[in-house]
């Protein structure tokens, strides 16, 4: 994996002061007015190492940090998905009293209900719907230790700057363990 940036005291991704990572890597269509376009490139960025991991756990490593927050480009990209799923894996096990929030142009329906959506044979809409067995599961599990998912793709002619921790209205902020609970998409805040 490579990432594009980490902000260390973060308050425009997520409730409370946090620390987001911006995975590097958007698949094709890129959204129209994306706010974080050099974050497209797979091969941009810097390496995701050992090193820059340390380094962030110890900016998470901190009593006024309550959050944080996975974003890109795109976390769930087929690229990224196996380090998103050890390091959301290792946040939880060190910090579980901590809130992580992941932002994906994915959405809710795409990933947790997707039979009910597609069906079986799903793989004729484009990259966000075309995944195989092994890189849903990753989502899903990606997704299932998370508390806020704020999914969908940005969209320019639905942008909306009075809406808290997304851009456009499409995007939905979802409380990701009341909405496994209840078993439908159960909102954040609005």
């Amino acid at each position: 994996m490579r990432y594009a940036s980490i902000r260390n005291l973060d308050i425009s991704n997520g409730e409370n002061i946090g620390v987001s990572l911006f995975v590097q890597g958007c698949p094709e269509p890129h959204c129209k007015n994306c706010f974080n376009s050099e974050a497209w490139d797979f091969t941009g960025g810097y390496e995701w190492n050992e090193e820059v991991k340390k380094k962030f756990f110890t900016l998470i490593d901190k009593p006024y940090i309550k959050r944080i927050s996975i974003l890109g480009g795109e976390p769930l990209a087929n690229e990224n998905l196996s380090d998103v799923l050890s390091l959301v894996e290792e946040i939880r096990v060190s910090f579980p009293d901590k809130s992580i929030w992941l932002y994906s142009g994915y959405t809710w329906e795409e990933i947790i209900n997707r039979e009910e959506l597609y069906g079986e044979d799903d793989c004729d809409y484009g990259y966000y719907i075309c995944l195989d067995n092994l890189q849903l599961e990753y989502r899903k599990k990606i997704i299932s230790m998370t508390d806020v998912f704020v999914d969908g793709r940005y969209i320019d002619s639905q942008r909306d700057i009075t809406l808290p921790w997304r851009g456009s209205s499409n995007q939905r902020v979802i409380d990701v363990q009341k909405a496994l609970e209840k078993g439908e998409v159960t909102l954040y805040a609005d």
